[in-house]
């Protein structure tokens, strides 16, 4: 699952050093956050980019022109992070505010509906049809080429593979069809002058474009990340200051200034070397060991069943038993009528959790965990910014029954002798100490710290943020001295590696696929007028504190979650 505050108790990292010192496991690859994005784009640009630091808003405050929200709301997403947020990221929202009333810079939020973060900035809106963002970036790649907007230079000196794309775009290819305006108007609901205005737009002054990930989350999510990567390109700005492309600026505080400082480090997630688990069989059976990480029911109801994943065969095992901590998949996977028969099928669920949640309900076993409020842990604060670190002390001991994921795990191993290993026969606080002296004793150099007793009793140790950066700025700078993590250094319009694979769904350009269904004159829109889209909650991360009745006051509407409508749909009905 994700995690609560706090570096040493780890709820994935606890399970999976426990789980390891008993046997072998199913292991996954991938998340359910950016699975789509972050498979693709080391293909195409190098990295998986979603989980990166970026451009620093102070570069993009001074010298970007026009600034594309690309299905993206970072007023409502910028308050989740992966540890403790400082939100200095709205302290530059706030200055963007202030350059748009004074028409200092252009903002468009490109999105299906009016988002939280357009109604605060106040900037300009364009509406696209969902999912169809692919055939509106195609329309405006065939306009930048079309009309010689495009720049020709960057394409020539920093990419591979454009003139193998381009016979699909002017419609030279198989499908013969020219990926014009004209063609992408019906798919995205964009008249067709509108999109050769908004492609000369995008092609004057310095451009930057901060992707979502919600268009990677649907069938064919590979293409919009790598066709926005192709349309970034064309525009040629990618390495300058305040140009470019994005796609994690929504994300942890990403793009604030940062420290070089070392962050504390976790609790081992895996089995030391030299030590071998109690049942050391790596006999899978002719199984994968390692899956996709959302085809675990796949696995559970087809075991044996041979799919692609990434250019290898994975033949899904036969799974008999699951252990959930700190996770709620009845929460975030797809399907919940299949996942209850799966789920019938397995011979035992255990989960691990403080709160009563729909996975505990469709478990034989619930392990209570306490919450960050009843141990003692430490945690950097700022992820991206690496602002400092953190004491956490224990409020008060762990109440009822519930314990800390060190002492459930750490009771269980001793089931099986393997409890020293486990902890290394070191306490809680010796862990926090260790961890706090580890990242003391990499940063001695250049960000002194405390002694651990002074820093427990103060509270924390800050970092200096005064670092900044420029996305791909060294590539630009020298793509043959600096290359990109692509097979060839470079960014790949065209994949020839990902053409080997012989993917009908994923070949070796980016490509418009229609869905299996979609809204909006869609296959099946006809039968189904209505759609529902789910986005990120604005109140809370995925479905933690959903079980508080007082929270759910300020939010719910007759006990359920709000659904938003468009008025003129409403009144139809």
């Amino acid at each position: 699952g994700w995690r609560e505050t706090g570096q040493f108790h780890s709820c994935t990292s606890h399970m999976q050093r426990a789980v390891g010192m008993y046997g072998n496991f199913i292991k996954k690859v991938g998340d359910y956050s950016t699975g789509a994005g972050q498979t693709i784009l080391p293909y195409v640009i190098g990295s998986t980019e979603v989980y990166a630091q970026a451009t620093t808003w102070p570069h993009i405050l001074e010298h970007c022109d026009t600034l594309i929200w690309w299905s993206n709301d970072p007023m409502k997403n910028s308050q989740v992070g992966w540890q403790c947020e400082t939100h200095d990221c709205y302290d530059y929202y706030a200055q963007l505010k202030e350059k748009i009333a004074k028409k200092e810079i252009k903002v468009i939020s490109v999105d299906p509906v009016i988002s939280q973060t357009q109604n605060y900035l106040g900037c300009e809106h364009q509406y696209v049809n969902p999912q169809t963002d692919v055939a509106f970036m195609l329309a405006l790649a065939y306009t930048l080429y079309d009309e010689k907007l495009y720049d020709k230079s960057f394409m020539e000196t920093y990419t591979l593979g454009f003139e193998d794309f381009l016979p699909y775009l002017l419609g030279k290819g198989e499908d013969k069809t020219a990926k014009t305006p004209e063609w992408a108007e019906p798919i995205c609901g964009i008249k067709a002058d509108e999109i050769q205005k908004f492609a000369r737009m995008l092609a004057k002054g310095r451009t930057m474009m901060i992707f979502g990930w919600s268009i990677q989350r649907q069938l064919h999510g590979e293409q919009p990340y790598w066709m926005a990567v192709v349309l970034a390109s064309m525009l040629g700005k990618i390495g300058l200051p305040g140009g470019g492309i994005s796609f994690s600026h929504q994300y942890s505080g990403v793009g604030t200034p940062y420290s070089n400082a070392a962050g504390p480090g976790g609790f081992p997630r895996n089995v030391d070397e030299g030590q071998v688990p109690v049942w050391n069989n790596t006999d899978f059976k002719g199984y994968s060991s390692i899956i996709p990480v959302a085809r675990w029911i796949d696995a559970i109801m087809e075991p044996g069943k041979k799919i692609q994943y990434n250019g290898s065969q994975v033949v899904l095992p036969d799974i008999k038993m699951m252990v959930f901590s700190g996770c709620n998949p009845w929460n975030h996977h797809q399907d919940r009528n299949r996942m209850k028969e799966a789920f019938r099928k397995l011979q035992t669920v255990v989960n691990i959790d403080y709160t009563w949640t729909p996975t505990c309900r469709f478990s034989d076993i619930v392990l209570p965990a306490c919450t960050q409020f009843e141990r003692n842990d430490i945690d950097q604060f700022g992820t991206y910014s690496t602002a400092g670190v953190l004491a956490m002390h224990k409020l008060v001991d762990p109440l009822f029954q519930s314990k800390t994921d060190f002492q459930i795990f750490t009771e269980l191993c001793e089931r099986f002798g393997k409890s020293k290993e486990y902890t290394r026969g070191m306490t809680e606080m010796e862990w926090v100490k260790q961890l706090y002296n580890d990242c003391r004793a990499a940063n001695k150099d250049k960000y002194p710290m405390p002694e651990f007793n002074e820093f427990w009793q103060q509270g924390l140790a800050p970092f200096k943020t005064d670092q900044s950066m420029v996305s791909h700025a060294a590539f630009r700078e020298d793509p043959e001295i600096n290359p990109l993590g692509t097979p060839s250094g470079f960014i790949e319009i065209y994949s020839r590696k990902i053409a080997r694979y012989k993917y009908p769904y994923c070949q070796g350009h980016p490509m418009w696929f229609e869905k299996n269904e979609r809204s909006h004159g869609g296959p099946k829109s006809d039968k189904y007028p209505l759609w529902l889209q789910s986005c990120h909650p604005p109140k809370r991360l995925h479905s933690q504190m959903c079980d508080s009745e007082k929270f759910r006051e300020t939010y719910a509407v007759k006990g359920r979650e709000p659904v938003h409508l468009n008025p003129d749909d409403a009144k139809a009905r």
